[in-house]
């Protein structure tokens, strides 16, 4: 790998670090390639990727970033989860680890703050993005729709009651 080969890997390293909103890092020691592109899969469907990188460069790349202090981490066999979400990388992360015992989560960042690996563990554990959306709906349209039911009570119940006036004069 020549030296602009380099840079542009930093580059691309940097762009990944600053605009994710969550990046961890694991070991991958012995997992095959079938196994490897399972992981990439499994993060591409959920929104995120995989990267495997040099972690000089990776390294240098954390440089003046939020997230530097994971530069510690990139030591041996790593690669780097990560996705805007703040919460997808963990979750696919956390999933792939129960399944597979060879990809170890040694920690990671999220934003300036970084994680260990039960930081990980706990930031998979939250509800994604969407998750959260649709909480946040069903709690705002929870309120209209029991005050829609309120309105049309009463005049249920004066509906019910005439129908049962019309039945007695009737009978």
């Amino acid at each position: 790998m020549d030296r602009a080969q380099k840079e542009k890997v930093v580059e691309e390293l940097g762009q990944i670090f600053e605009s994710s909103g969550v990046v961890v890092v694991a070991h991958y020691e012995g997992l095959t390639v079938a196994e490897m592109q399972a992981l990439r899969a499994r993060m591409r469907d959920a929104g995120g990727a995989v990267r495997v990188a040099k972690n000089k460069l990776a390294k240098i790349a954390l440089e003046g970033k939020p997230c530097a202090s994971i530069g510690t981490l990139l030591t041996g066999m790593t690669v780097l989860a990560y996705s805007e979400d703040p919460v997808a990388a963990a979750k696919v992360s956390e999933a792939y680890a129960k399944d597979n015992k060879k990809f170890v989560i040694l920690g990671g960042a999220m934003g300036e703050t970084a994680l260990d690996a039960d930081g990980v563990k706990a930031v998979a554990s939250m509800p994604s993005r969407e998750e959260l959306i649709a909480q946040i709906v069903s709690c705002i349209g929870a309120p209209a729709a029991n005050i829609a039911g309120a309105i049309g009570a009463p005049a249920s119940n004066i509906a019910s009651i005439l129908s049962t006036l019309e039945e007695r004069e009737a009978a």
